[in-house]
């Protein structure tokens, strides 16, 4: 119902003259004012597509790119026995700690590096050494070592891509704001895809549009060469020629709906949907038969090794997707929970990172030598870090692992309109808060709006308030 009809039918005496007033206040009804994106960016940008990937389960900061040398030192003293201030009396202690289960468990026995790291490319940068063929790509990476975030239980895997906490109203994904600023480069393949787990129903959180609509969620892709559209595809027996008769005869319901409800975005979405799914049908299987590339780049991910060889595929997969103009693809390179190492944390991190490694680097090195890094941007994140202490619980007979830790981690970007051979940010002398340049989650979201050439204030949909938090800050150090 248009506003003005609305208004009419409560009658516009002084209730309908209010009511119109905190409409107008909120943003509802001003369509003569604002208008959705029209697919054009707000500035120019630097990148055209990005690829997310995501490690779940909070990868340790302390044993991949940001070691600290003086756990190893001060192992098994407590924070009070070192020379550094006691991270746990810090007001950031209590800032970056919003309690959702079994409340925060600081762990102050500190537990020695489990790794042994080296310094990597020009600048020395310190990565672990289980990750030698990403320390090969150092000068290439800008990694961000002092990020925070406030969920301390996983709740953060969904914090990471929203920007909201669990016990928060809910926010559109990142990937669902650069679908609704931006749309797709290619009318057959989706603005958003999302590859990994698609059978773990709580990952769909991570590619949720919420209130931008179903046009804007991530469509789940599969790399099983028989169902490489586990949701989309034709029915078994079902001729072509059928199925498109069965699509032209729902566009034509569509149609009538839509011209006897204009306003109906629902249905908008749903056309949309069965237009784009009968065109993907086609064009999907084609970007994702990794049988076209040479046995080279095959090898260069990792596909040749049982080890590598899953994440290598999603990986690959996401560099020809976004070759065809897929805006946004969220790659997740991992099992839920994967990196959730509460025991025996050197057995499980070393194992997970030889998983991942190889595929990154060769993700790395073959946008470098296409020369695609010049129009796609690599982000590498997880929910949270690990603690520096042991984590002690009853459950673990020998405790040998470290607990959730929102305070201070670490993330990576590569590519379109990022710097290279950067670090920007630190942690304190035990890798427990990030006190030199912190940032908040949604700084992330706001480099990656920001690279695309889209301003995320201009997105606001009307009578959807957002907070400034929400918005963030583009991490500009790290940006061309």
């Amino acid at each position: 119902m248009h506003r003005r009809a609305f208004l009419a039918d409560v009658g516009m005496g002084f209730t309908g003259l209010a009511l119109g007033a905190m409409l107008h206040r909120d943003g509802i009804g001003s369509e003569a004012k604002w208008a959705p994106p029209d697919g054009k960016p707000h500035h120019a940008p630097k990148a055209k597509s990005i690829i997310w990937v995501f490690l779940s389960g909070g990868v340790s900061q302390l044993e991949s790119f940001d070691p600290k040398p003086a756990l190893t030192k001060y192992a098994g003293k407590t924070f009070a026995d070192t020379p550094f201030d006691d991270p746990l009396k810090s007001p950031l202690f209590a800032k970056h700690s919003r309690d959702v289960v079994g409340g925060t468990r600081p762990y102050p026995k500190i537990f020695p590096l489990q790794v042994g790291f080296k310094k990597h490319g020009k600048l020395g940068v310190e990565i672990s050494d289980w990750f030698p063929n990403l320390a090969g790509c150092a000068d290439d990476l800008a990694f961000v070592r002092s990020m925070y975030t406030t969920d301390n239980d996983h709740g953060a895997e969904f914090q990471m891509h929203t920007g909201r906490h669990t016990l928060d109203e809910q926010q559109p994904t990142i990937g669902a704001w650069a679908s609704y600023g931006l749309g797709t480069l290619n009318e057959n393949l989706p603005s958003f895809v999302f590859l990994g787990q698609y059978k773990d129903v709580r990952v769909k959180k991570d590619f949720a549009p919420d209130y931008l609509g179903p046009r804007h969620a991530g469509v789940e892709l599969s790399l099983d060469p028989k169902n490489p559209l586990p949701f989309a595809a034709r029915g078994k027996g079902v001729l072509e020629k059928e199925q498109a008769g069965v699509f032209d005869f729902a566009n034509e319901l569509n149609g009538l709906a839509a011209a006897e409800y204009p306003d109906d975005e629902q249905a908008k979405a749903r056309i949309k949907a069965y237009e784009l799914a009968y065109r993907m049908q086609k064009a999907v299987p084609e970007v994702l038969d990794l049988n076209k590339e040479t046995a080279e780049t095959k090898k260069l991910y990792g596909i040749d090794s049982p080890a590598t060889e899953i994440y290598g595929r999603r990986l690959l997969a996401a560099r020809r997707l976004a070759e065809k103009g897929v805006r946004f693809s969220l790659v997740y390179l991992s099992d839920y929970g994967e990196w959730d190492s509460h025991n025996n944390l050197k057995e499980l991190h070393a194992k997970s990172a030889a998983r991942v490694d190889k595929p990154l680097a060769g993700l790395i090195q073959d946008l470098k030598r296409t020369g695609l890094d010049k129009d796609v941007m690599v982000v590498c994140c997880t929910e949270f870090g690990r603690t520096p202490g042991l984590e002690t619980r009853d459950a673990y007979k020998m405790p040998t692992g470290r607990d959730h830790h929102p305070h201070g981690f670490t993330i990576w970007f590569y590519g379109a309109g990022i710097k290279r051979g950067v670090v920007h940010g630190a942690t304190d002398e035990l890798g427990f808060h990030a006190v030199e340049s912190p940032h908040y989650i949604t700084d992330i979201h706001a480099t990656v709006l920001d690279r695309l050439g889209l301003d995320g204030r201009r997105l606001v949909v009307p009578g959807r308030k957002r907070l400034d938090i929400d918005h963030g800050s583009a991490i500009k150090e790290i940006c061309t």
